[in-house]
């Protein structure tokens, strides 16, 4: 269907008020909400991954991509049904004690919800104990951790023990992510797993 091929166009070429406008037009011409936000938007969502991984885009043009998806998908809510709407996982996200960065968090937890997942974000600076609480809280599927210096790399290892502590380790899966981080570094402090970039990040999320 043409109209979704241009929905997906929009999408990937930053143009969010052509994306928006052409999601209300196949609206109205009664194009199902489910081929609307699969077919049209999380198909242009997945080049726009891919285009970000192989340094295509760069995160001013996907936040912008991001935000029309959030935009479109507030519009196809009420006509989507609980299956459609794909919210199967739900992610707690946030950036470590003694870290006030969250601009890799923002752009990841973006490309999670563009990718279905219903996101919690606790911001920054959140001490382990918050962590500890919020899963109690919300019964997050994922807890995604963010560190963006070396300095507060020690924090996600305190707060996947204060999970641990509290005895709730089974309950979720951890996720870290941030410049300084690695694989080695997730095995090591006893999370689940890593992820070097936002697309990557929505990918595991979803494979976790």
């Amino acid at each position: 269907m043409s109209c979704l091929n241009d929905i997906q166009k929009a999408l990937i070429d930053c143009e969010p008020e052509r994306t928006i406008s052409l999601v209300k037009t196949a609206v109205a011409d009664n194009v199902p909400a489910g081929d609307i936000l699969n077919k049209g938007l999380l198909a242009g969502m997945d080049v726009v991954g891919e285009r970000m991984e192989n340094e295509e885009m760069f995160i001013p043009e996907v936040l912008t991509s991001a935000n029309a998806m959030s935009e479109c998908v507030t519009i196809l809510k009420p006509m989507l049904g609980e299956e459609e709407r794909g919210a199967t996982k739900t992610v707690l996200m946030g950036t470590v004690q003694g870290d006030l960065h969250d601009i890799g968090k923002n752009l990841v937890s973006m490309m999670m919800e563009s990718a279905g997942m219903e996101i919690h974000d606790v911001g920054v600076d959140v001490a382990p104990e918050t962590f500890v609480e919020k899963i109690r809280e919300i019964k997050p599927d994922i807890l995604g951790l963010s560190a963006l210096l070396t300095t507060t790399m020690p924090m996600v290892k305190d707060t996947v023990d204060a999970i641990v502590e509290a005895g709730i380790r089974d309950e979720v899966k951890i996720l870290v992510g941030g410049a300084p981080l690695s694989q080695e570094f997730a095995d090591e402090i006893g999370a689940d797993a890593f992820a070097p970039d936002a697309n990557v990040a929505a990918r595991v999320a979803k494979s976790l």
